[in-house]
């Protein structure tokens, strides 16, 4: 039997438009994932819990604008914890498509930009993992 890749899910800060997170988890647990969904959380409490439920891959959404100095303070602590090379790392949510570049260039293993299917994340992550 294999192993179902493990995807936590957080909005990373306090951002609260969450319609497409939970499209997202929807469309990964019917691709047959196992979906953690956190809700709202800053980068230190999502990296406690990606350790704790031993996630394959951590996918953040943002909405609010906080994606570049958020995004590089999960990458900083999942540095600083050893994840980085054993988990990988997803960011999608609404911001211009210049800064899909940066966030990449940040670290994060896989970009979703606006206008990004649900055929193409789930298949993304299934790559990544």
């Amino acid at each position: 039997m294999t192993k179902k890749i493990k995807v936590l899910l957080a909005k990373l800060g306090l951002d609260v438009h969450n319609r497409g997170i939970i499209t997202v988890a929807k469309a990964l647990s019917r691709a047959g994932m196992e979906v953690v969904y956190l809700g709202n959380a800053l980068p230190a409490e999502i990296v406690s819990v990606a350790i704790q439920e031993d996630a394959d891959v951590v996918g953040v959404s943002s909405l609010g604008g906080a994606h570049i100095s958020l995004g590089s303070l999960l990458l900083k602590e999942a540095e600083e914890r050893g994840l980085k090379d054993k988990m990988a790392f997803v960011m999608g949510g609404v911001f211009a498509p210049s800064d899909g570049e940066r966030l990449k260039d940040m670290g994060f293993d896989g970009v979703f930009v606006p206008g990004a299917t649900s055929e193409q994340i789930v298949s993304g992550i299934q790559n990544l993992a």
